[in-house]
């Protein structure tokens, strides 16, 4: 059985981590799965969203997979932390906007997997945190950087040296997720959510997203000329022409994602 299961379905892709006996968390097959699965929504230009989550309804993941790990040798560990980081350094680089669909508990690399992640709606019983510091080790796949860029170096360093375990209410306090819904509404509230970006051009989507997510990682001068770019890049589009012309008609205009 496969441990990451992929569905297209209107343009949306639902990735979902599938080994709920043990929490979905991610031994070496899993994340070499992820990876290819990532690798090839990169250039599907069919696909304008990426929803990743866990099978059941117990956790989204509940980080790496400590009975794999306790069998291997030190260099075998830097193997998979190696591995883990690139790969959810590939979902947090996808053209296309991705969401977290918290499903239930999302600790340690399940958590940073979220992190990677552009947006992240929780289901109301759901628990996280970066808990790997009362495992005697750090984040090591992008929560010590991703975590203190989304709230702040203090409230960062809090939950990351007291392995501070949070609720979705906490967490939407903290601006860590966008949405905490009940289990009923959460795919519905994902979908809808979607939509509401699916509704505007793709191509300026994108770019939009390229301007803000490597703009912040640079100076204000830098993140302008960035900006200005990414602005280019829109003006030759079909959906750019489209939109001015549904803006005369008065209409929804119809966009193509050229």
């Amino acid at each position: 059985m496969s441990h990451v299961l992929l569905e297209k379905k209107e343009r949306i892709a639902y990735i979902t981590m599938n080994r709920p006996e043990v929490l979905n968390c991610f031994n070496y097959c899993t994340l070499l799965e992820l990876e290819e699965v990532i690798e090839d929504l990169s250039i599907d230009q069919n696909i304008r969203i990426v929803v990743i989550t866990g099978s059941g309804d117990k956790a989204f993941s509940a980080g790496a997979d400590l009975k794999e790990r306790r069998h291997l040798e030190k260099k075998e560990v830097i193997r998979n932390v190696k591995k883990i980081s690139s790969v959810f350094e590939q979902v947090a680089n996808l053209p296309q906007p991705s969401i977290a669909l918290i499903n239930g508990y999302a600790f340690g690399g399940g958590f940073e997997l979220a992190l990677a992640c552009d947006f992240r709606i929780s289901v109301s019983y759901a628990t996280m945190g970066l808990t790997e510091t009362s495992m005697g080790i750090i984040p090591g796949a992008g929560g010590t950087q991703r975590l203190p860029r989304l709230i702040g170096q203090a409230r960062a360093m809090e939950l990351i040296l007291t392995a501070k375990r949070i609720s979705a209410e906490e967490a939407f306090a903290y601006g860590l997720v966008n949405k905490v819904v009940e289990p009923k509404e959460l795919l519905e509230s994902c979908e809808l959510f979607a939509e509401s970006i699916m509704n505007n051009a793709p191509i300026a989507v994108q770019q939009a997203k390229f301007a803000i997510q490597n703009g912040m990682n640079t100076d204000l001068k830098t993140g302008m000329k960035l900006e200005e770019n990414a602005y280019r890049l829109t003006i030759p589009t079909k959906d750019r022409i489209e939109a001015l012309a549904a803006f005369n008609e008065k209409r929804a205009p119809q966009f193509i994602g050229e």
